[in-house]
């Protein structure tokens, strides 16, 4: 088991690194397609979709990245005020949850992709309509994985927040 929970955090440092190079990127194509258009007055036809693309791949990714860290939207409220077996059978019912929108992206986010496939993105002709839409059964299947770790570790929720190490707003 240990050796999936380390492949997990190496799948995970992918995700970063994907992720981060994908916003970097987007980063540097946006001014230069600015540049382009308004210094040069010859506009780059692909710095926009391109960043489009990227933003895809980044969003799924990000949501990937937060759902292993807890990090991902949630409401805690009910969590934390349950405990043991209560506890744990919520957790259990939220992950089948999760585990059956993941596999609804996989099975048909696959029949988007290969629907698309041989349709191209008008901005570079020679791309695949369908490699837009890889991010959603990539993130459905890397979140599988994830959901798996979790029921084998059993961590279903973060652990409750202390508030006595929370710093108040006196009203006085």
């Amino acid at each position: 088991m240990q050796t999936y929970f380390n492949l997990m955090d190496a799948l995970q440092r992918a995700c970063l690194i994907v992720g981060a190079t994908s916003l970097v990127v987007i980063t540097l194509i946006i001014p230069w397609g600015v540049f382009t258009r308004y210094v040069l007055n010859s506009a780059s036809s692909w710095p926009e979709p391109l960043a489009v693309l990227l933003m895809i791949l980044l969003s799924f990714i990000s949501a990937v990245i937060c759902y292993r860290d807890h990090q991902h939207i949630g409401v805690n409220m009910i969590p934390d005020k349950l405990d043991g077996r209560a506890r744990k059978l919520l957790g259990i019912a939220v992950e089948l949850v999760i585990l059956s929108i993941s596999l609804f992206m996989i099975v048909y986010g696959f029949r988007l992709v290969h629907r698309t496939w041989f349709q191209s993105l008008a901005e570079f002709p020679s791309v695949p309509a369908g490699v837009s839409y890889l991010a959603v059964p990539i993130a459905g299947f890397i979140t599988t994985l994830f959901g798996i770790e979790r029921f084998l570790k059993g961590n279903y929720f973060p652990p409750p927040a202390d508030l006595s190490e929370v710093d108040t707003i006196s009203t006085e």
